[in-house]
């Protein structure tokens, strides 16, 4: 009877633990929950924050809580090729955070994360696809992109409102050619890059020849002036000179006659082999024979030639 006293105990001291464990539920700092009744939301707490977060408690075996987070979550797109305004094929790769404001309507109209993520992932690739096709390549990759992920988040939260839901932000990590295209992108530039190059060599050999053509006829036109003032020189100092000469000659034309002999005969007899063929009697040598330079003595004056056959003369000839 005792034992069985003791077992009916023990029997439902277990079930008022269970039964109180089951009735029992916590709600975290960044957690909201929802209380069902039969599939009935009889609560929502945690919300708005005017419930604080602690122990709760809910009808065992009849009511059961469903937790939401409260915090940011993520959201990551997969890459998806947008064509631009241009016509240009791009890759855009993109995320997104999001936070559960109404966990009620959350419930309703998705139910969990998972399936929130998918309706999610969808309206955002629409607007990306929608404002990216209205705008042009390097509005997109430089000039606008943080005006065009505004206006995308805004399409995007427009949409997630119904699911209790608001976009915190939105980016674009990743806007980039496909890549069967960036090597025609490259070709392309390498091209113009080559043509630019060719052009700037082009440009510079020009230059260079006309600074070497205009080089050289400054070069012609300074030989011919050095040239003309050379030759006017020359002849200045050659009129100098005969004026000189004339005028030496002419305060004594003996010595002046000399003095010219004497250039003479140091420009003729120059070197130890110098060979002339010459008369000794020539005026060239009249002032060896006469320290004056008288002319020599024909041979009229000098008498009659001596008969050969008395003498054994030779010809005359100096060295």
């Amino acid at each position: 009877m005792k034992q069985a006293l003791r077992t009916g105990l023990i029997a439902v001291a277990a079930i008022i633990a269970v039964g109180l464990y089951a009735s029992v539920f916590t709600v975290g700092q960044m957690q909201q929950a929802l209380v069902l009744q039969f599939g009935r939301v009889r609560a929502v707490l945690n919300a708005t924050g005017e419930d604080k977060p602690g122990l709760y408690f809910k009808i065992p075996f009849i009511e059961n809580v469903v937790i939401f987070d409260k915090r940011v979550l993520d959201l990551d797109l997969p890459v998806q090729t947008v064509l631009t305004a241009d016509r240009q094929n791009l890759e855009v790769d993109a995320f997104a955070r999001y936070r559960i404001l109404d966990p009620l309507r959350f419930y309703q109209a998705v139910g969990n994360v998972g399936l929130a993520n998918q309706r999610l992932a969808s309206f955002t690739n629409s607007a990306l696809r929608s404002v990216l096709a209205r705008s042009t390549r390097d509005a997109i990759v430089k000039t606008e992109r943080g005006r065009l992920m505004h206006q995308i988040q805004e399409d995007v939260n427009r949409q997630a409102k119904a699911l209790g839901i608001e976009i915190v932000d939105l980016r674009m990590t990743r806007v980039d050619l496909p890549a069967q295209n960036s090597a025609a992108v490259y070709k392309r530039m390498k091209t113009e890059r080559e043509r630019e190059a060719a052009d700037i060599r082009a440009n510079g050999e020009q230059a260079a020849a006309t600074i070497r053509a205009k080089a050289d006829r400054e070069v012609t036109v300074i030989v011919a002036e050095a040239t003309q003032t050379a030759e006017q020189l020359r002849g200045q100092g050659d009129a100098d000179r005969n004026r000189i000469l004339a005028e030496a000659f002419g305060k004594d034309p003996d010595f002046f006659s000399f003095y010219r002999s004497m250039q003479a005969y140091e420009t003729g007899l120059k070197g130890s082999d110098t060979r002339l063929v010459i008369s000794p009697n020539s005026d060239f040598f009249r002032y060896f024979s006469d320290p004056q330079g008288k002319a020599a003595a024909t041979p009229a004056s000098r008498g009659p030639a001596p008969d050969p056959s008395a003498t054994t003369g030779s010809t005359g000839a100096a060295r």
